[in-house]
């Protein structure tokens, strides 16, 4: 279903790989108004590392979280954390602290909350960190949500502004979360300047290069993606 060759460069010739870290995030439609984000982060050591003459490599650490987060609310609802694998017995201790997440929304101020309240020794170290990957993935879902809605209702133009009707909400919010989240979204940059003007957006890059790759003519591409 997806893509799963590796996204880093091959390893340089001459060099010992100390260590190797993995993120993996999904996100999950689970109703109309549900998002279920699941994340895990994985830590490993090269074989032989630190248990002589083992042929395979040491997974040190392995934390999981799910999040299930209202939609377009962005509202976190249910949340459990489990580490798998961790380096000490009263590591799992920490466990049910990440309950306090309930009730956040992932918007401004998330990552400052999540920081406030497991950062350093309130909380595991990876598992924060795991949950501040996570929750881009859920701002990114606005636009994957109407995407899924336009196929399920045969809607031509999924990502066209709504006047009104359900999803008027989310398409207002889907590009007001990315306001300030880096360098093309600046709140008095050139793109969004363009956005509240009412022009259309651009259809990003990845967009257009598929389009082209399959044969349809440029003419079309802001059809078919918006």
């Amino acid at each position: 279903m997806f893509a799963t060759d590796a996204i880093l460069p091959a390893d340089p010739q001459g060099v010992e790989v100390l260590h190797d870290r993995e993120y993996r995030v999904r996100a999950y439609r689970t109703a109309d108004d549900r998002l279920l984000i699941r994340g895990a982060v994985r830590d490993q050591k090269p074989p032989g590392m630190y248990v002589p003459e083992d042929p395979a490599p040491l997974t040190i650490h392995h934390m999981v979280v799910e999040l299930e987060i209202a939609f377009p609310s962005l509202e976190i609802v249910r949340a459990e954390a489990s580490l798998e694998i961790h380096p000490h017995t009263t590591c799992p201790r920490i466990e049910d602290h990440y309950q306090h997440l309930v009730g956040l929304s992932i918007s401004r101020g998330f990552t400052n909350k999540v920081r406030e309240l497991f950062g350093g020794p309130r909380g595991c170290t990876h598992t924060t960190a795991l949950i501040q990957a996570m929750a881009p993935v859920a701002v990114q879902c606005f636009w994957s949500m109407r995407a899924s809605t336009a196929r399920r209702t045969g809607v031509d133009r999924p990502f066209a502004p709504a006047a009104d009707g359900p999803d008027s909400e989310s398409t207002e919010a889907a590009w007001k979360y990315n306001v300030g989240s880096c360098h093309v979204w600046a709140a008095d940059g050139e793109h969004v300047a363009g956005i509240r003007r009412g022009e259309e957006a651009e259809v990003p890059v990845p967009i257009q290069r598929r389009m082209a790759e399959l044969g349809h003519e440029p003419s079309t591409w802001r059809d078919a993606a918006s």
